[in-house]
């Protein structure tokens, strides 16, 4: 029987390892660096976020938001604490944003928490010493694709400055028909509204998008489809793949610096000091 290209464990090896070490090394990170928890956003119980923060004093600071794949079925802000150690380590207070999950809640509700919580950071972020004005925003897997819903085009500005996406989904109609279906059935109508392939995105966030070269096909597919997409719109793309890398190892880099994708997200940060 042939593989799911979209099932992850399916072609990570070594999937619970790597799961398994990204929990160990967020648990770690909660208990080093400097933090505000559980923060309510919304008046959802899913609608939480975390704050870290760099050493030193806070006035000031960019931001930058990170959103957490799973297929917007799993995993939970507390299992992607560690992605802080490199915003922190570029100087930037770190939001790691929750949300509810499928198939209880549907997609019209996710993109709405995250639209919320970074209302509330334009909003709140002040207080903590950021600077609304330097947001950046990154997002794996389904958290790439809630983060494009972050500097759609609209009336109102985005503030997003940059945006950093990997291992994205941005066709939501391939997934209707892998083993997700039965796990929590996009149907016609969510495939067509929240597709961001047939969305318009604000030119001025500059994107980056990372896809890691031993990815399924489909994912290469997706990212060169969008790149094209993006630059059609205006944008200034940054289209990246990065060597000997695959769905969740990418992922992990991205709490590492001094790998390739823990470095797109420090110059992604840095994007927002210009």
């Amino acid at each position: 029987m042939q593989k799911d290209p979209f099932r992850t464990r399916d072609h990570v090896a070594d999937f619970d390892d790597i799961v398994a070490d990204i929990v160990a090394r967020s648990t770690a990170t909660r208990a080093t660096l400097p933090m505000v928890a559980d923060i309510a956003y919304g008046n959802g119980a899913a609608e939480r976020l975390d704050l870290f923060f760099p050493p030193g004093g806070r006035k000031n600071l960019p931001v930058h938001i990170f959103i957490h794949g799973g297929y917007w079925r799993m995993f939970s802000r507390s299992d992607y604490s560690y992605v802080a150690d490199t915003v922190t380590k570029a100087g930037a207070v770190a939001v790691i944003v929750d949300y509810a999950l499928m198939p209880e809640f549907r997609m019209a509700a996710i993109v709405e928490q995250v639209r919320r919580a970074k209302q509330w950071v334009l909003d709140n972020i002040v207080d903590h010493g950021g600077d609304p004005g330097r947001l950046s925003v990154s997002g794996h897997s389904a958290g790439a694709h809630l983060a494009t819903f972050l500097f759609e085009k609209t009336p109102m500005p985005s503030c997003i400055r940059a945006a950093l996406l990997l291992g994205g989904l941005y066709d939501l109609k391939p997934l209707q028909r892998s083993f997700l279906e039965p796990l929590i059935g996009i149907t016609d109508e969510e495939a067509a509204a929240f597709t961001p392939m047939t969305r318009q995105h604000e030119p001025k966030t500059a994107v980056t998008i990372l896809v890691g070269d031993q990815e399924t096909p489909p994912f290469h597919q997706q990212a060169a489809d969008f790149v094209t997409l993006l630059r059609a719109q205006g944008h200034d793309v940054r289209d990246l793949r990065l060597n000997d890398r695959n769905h969740m190892n990418s992922v992990r880099d991205l709490g590492i610096v001094g790998t390739q994708a823990g470095d797109c997200l420090m110059q992604t940060i840095a994007t927002t000091l210009v």
